[in-house]
């Protein structure tokens, strides 16, 4: 048994989807999105846009009444931080479950004490002040994920494909894992990983980031870009591509459907449209359904649309913010 678990309020959208969508896909392990309360979930993306809304499941306390026993892994997201969460995962916790932080989700498991003295990772840009918050923790550099012990905790956004892909080995082995990599077309999975290049540094990325995250904002305007989804639509490459054209600066990204009725995707989870195919009118482009590309490569797809509307050094940007490592300027 797998959770997925994010506050109601505020929880990141591709941490929270890219695992349930992989895990889900591989058929290892039944698994649950839930929620701490009733309703849907509000996701952001990772320059904080909203994303589009998810109907979980079951909340904590309902999944509490089903499964006395608890799950067997919970991926915590980048998500609020609440005494409601704090509180669950360390009941988790005690009753054996091995918890995966996916991002920034490792400074909510963190705040709670629990990851005092194990090796743990997040993603780069919150690295002075994890180490300064959280000295207890032995914070790793330069790893896609980290285990220690019942603790997984992962880089960046994008770093939730490989990070699933190992716990899908973990649980089934190689050839399961390998198979599924193959069909979802990533190629790599291990830790490997450079996160010091994602750091501010003139001559190298500086340009980049200042663009996206501040230039952008001060001089353009939001577009609005519709992403088109219907029911099976793959989780794993709609969430990616939203996140990937809302974290430009220059774009917010808006799910378009027939209705804004919810739709399941591909593996079960229920998402609900931003706008109907009715309120189109206002959007400034139409792009393609993510559906096409091999979740693997979403991210490769976004950036190439991203580079063709707002150039190159945009997109490389958007690459760094995602602690996406195959892009370059």
């Amino acid at each position: 048994m797998i959770a997925v678990v994010g506050d109601n309020a505020s929880t990141e959208l591709s941490d929270y989807v890219v695992p349930y969508g992989i895990l889900a896909r591989s058929g290892v392990a039944d698994v649950m999105a839930l929620a701490t309360a009733e309703g849907p979930i509000s996701t952001t993306t990772d320059m904080g846009k909203p994303g589009f809304r998810i109907e979980p499941e079951a909340t904590i306390a309902r999944f509490d009444a089903r499964f006395p026993d608890g799950a067997d892994y919970v991926i915590v997201p980048a998500t609020r931080n609440t005494p409601a969460l704090h509180d669950w995962i360390a009941q988790q916790v005690a009753k054996g479950a091995t918890i995966v932080s996916i991002c920034n989700g490792a400074q909510i498991v963190a705040r709670s004490g629990m990851m005092d003295g194990h090796l743990a990772t997040a993603h780069w840009a919150s690295e002075q002040e994890r180490m300064e918050r959280q000295p207890a923790i032995r914070w790793v550099k330069n790893a896609r994920y980290v285990a220690d012990r019942n603790w997984v905790s992962s880089a960046g956004v994008s770093a939730a494909m490989p990070t699933s892909i190992a716990l899908v080995e973990a649980i089934a082995g190689r050839a399961h894992a390998s198979a599924l990599a193959d069909e979802l077309a990533i190629a790599d999975w291990s830790a490997r990983h450079d996160s010091d290049a994602f750091q501010p540094r003139f001559g190298h990325n500086l340009t980049a980031l200042a663009t996206t995250v501040y230039t952008n904002a001060w001089f353009h305007h939001d577009d609005a870009l519709g992403i088109p989804a219907a029911p099976g639509v793959d989780e794993v490459a709609l969430a990616l591509t939203v996140d990937a054209y809302s974290s430009t600066g220059r774009s917010h990204a808006w799910l378009v459907a027939d209705s804004v009725a919810p739709l399941r995707t591909r593996h079960g989870l229920r998402v609900i449209p931003d706008r109907s195919t009715g309120e189109m009118a206002g959007l400034d482009h139409v792009l393609a359904a993510p559906d096409a590309t091999a979740p693997g490569k979403a991210v490769d797809r976004a950036l190439a649309g991203i580079a063709s509307l707002y150039g190159r050094t945009n997109a490389y940007g958007v690459a760094l913010l995602l602690e996406y490592p195959d892009f370059h300027d």
